[in-house]
């Protein structure tokens, strides 16, 4: 089965928890902190797999999830990071971001590979809590949160040539007689039910990929026949072979046919429609296919090649066109720069840490920063509990707080943890 689109749900895995221990070693007395730091969680890491041409592997899966690391342990014992998750995905996978709809990845590299989400860090042990001030905490952190994200996986062939038109023009013939390919061939339409592609070779060892992409009917490119859920793989071509039945044996008009088809590429992306293209008059050996032709050349201002696929007429020739054309032509990236999305946070960007707002009678405190403290707070004595205080004031919360006409007494929650205000 092909499939080219998955929606999943991806959370990195927590780190471990931080220990808190102290050594306790015959002869050395207030032997200090001696618990280690937790391991690192996994990343979820997309890896490009050049045996796969589907994403089949991941159509039934909702979520996947990265495992914890490990907590760290006594005597300095730091916790094992976590293995990363890998997943291996075709050539020419895009992932996107499902809320922001930025790319996060379009991989068509044999090595490519990048983490999606990372891993949190490991919670920090009480060795490495120590400072002059407390050499010897009582505290220790819990591992932070991996990251969670919604994404969208996308395949998008590689393919130098796209071979579009109505149904039953033979297309699926033109790309049997070309290359190795062996789509089903049948005299019904809609016999293509899933994009195929086939290396071509042409004169002076020159090779170039064409992609068979299902027939198209007018209003493809919203859902009509199999709509447009196959238009993106000749979003990265860089010809656009136009094959038309010349002989008007469906009892269609062949220049219909070619305005129809352009129509719906451009509704689906008008940037297709910058691309060199070609028209392959297709069952030149019947009859009033000639007649057709002529008349057909009258009205369409572009390069025309005649060719019978069913008896390989011509083929050879629009072969060495093809490839003589792909020489001139340099591969372009699918996406602009600014369609990424981007990794960095200038320091000149303005971002509230946190936000404060009343809910009844209780403030609500909200922000990333504060709700990863919260989970990397261990509440289990006063030390942790005066630390969580004084890092929530240096964030500047106390003051906003008062500012807002907060008194002693009221209630405060940050997530599910509730706590009275103490000025």
């Amino acid at each position: 089965m092909f499939v080219d689109e998955v929606t999943l749900e991806l959370e990195a895995g927590t780190g471990g928890n931080g220990c808190m221990a102290f050594r306790r070693e015959k002869y050395i007395p207030m032997g200090g902190p001696f618990g280690g730091n937790g391991g690192k969680g996994s990343d979820i890491v997309f890896e490009v797999d050049e045996g796969l041409n589907t994403l089949i592997d991941l159509r039934y899966k909702k979520k996947i999830k990265g495992n914890n690391g490990a907590n760290g342990l006594g005597k300095g014992m730091h916790g094992k990071n976590a293995e990363d998750i890998i997943i291996k995905v075709p050539l020419g996978t895009v992932i996107t971001d499902f809320d922001t709809k930025l790319v996060i990845a379009d991989l068509i590299h044999k090595n490519d590979k990048i983490a999606v989400v990372h891993g949190g860090r490991g919670g920090r042990g009480n060795m490495a809590l120590a400072t002059r001030t407390n050499p010897a905490p009582k505290i220790s952190e819990n591992g932070e949160p991996g990251e969670i994200k919604k994404v969208t996986i996308e395949l998008k062939l590689l393919a130098d040539v796209g071979l579009v038109g109505m149904p039953s023009v033979g297309k699926s013939t033109f790309i049997s007689r070309i290359s190795a390919a062996k789509p089903k061939i049948a005299s019904y339409h809609f016999t293509t039910l899933k994009p195929n592609l086939g290396v071509v070779k042409a004169s002076n060892n020159r090779s170039f990929v064409v992609a068979d992409l299902p027939g198209l009917i007018k209003g493809a490119s919203l859902g009509e026949g199999l709509g447009d859920q196959f238009l993106r793989h000749i979003e990265r071509t860089r010809i656009l072979a136009h094959i038309i039945d010349m002989s008007g044996l469906e009892g269609r008009d062949p220049y219909e046919d070619f305005v129809t088809i352009n129509k719906e590429l451009e509704n689906f992306n008008s940037k297709i429609m910058e691309k060199p293209m070609i028209i392959i008059a297709n069952k030149m050996d019947i009859d009033g296919a000639k007649e057709n032709l002529e008349e057909f050349k009258k009205k369409v201002n572009l390069p025309i090649y005649p060719m019978s696929a069913m008896l390989d007429s011509n083929l050879d020739t629009i072969i060495n066109i093809l490839a003589d054309k792909l020489d001139t032509i340099t591969k372009q990236p699918l996406y602009e720069e600014e369609k990424f999305e981007s990794h960095v946070l200038y320091k000149f960007e303005e971002k509230e840490p946190f936000t404060i707002t009343k809910e009844r009678d209780t403030w609500v405190i909200k922000g990333e920063q504060v709700e990863k403290l919260l989970r990397m707070t261990r509440f289990n004595s006063d030390e942790a509990i005066l630390r969580f205080s004084n890092k929530l004031k240096r964030m500047g919360i106390d003051d906003k707080l008062k500012e807002l006409g907060a008194k002693e007494g009221d209630t405060i929650r940050i997530l599910d943890f509730v706590f009275d205000y103490k000025e």
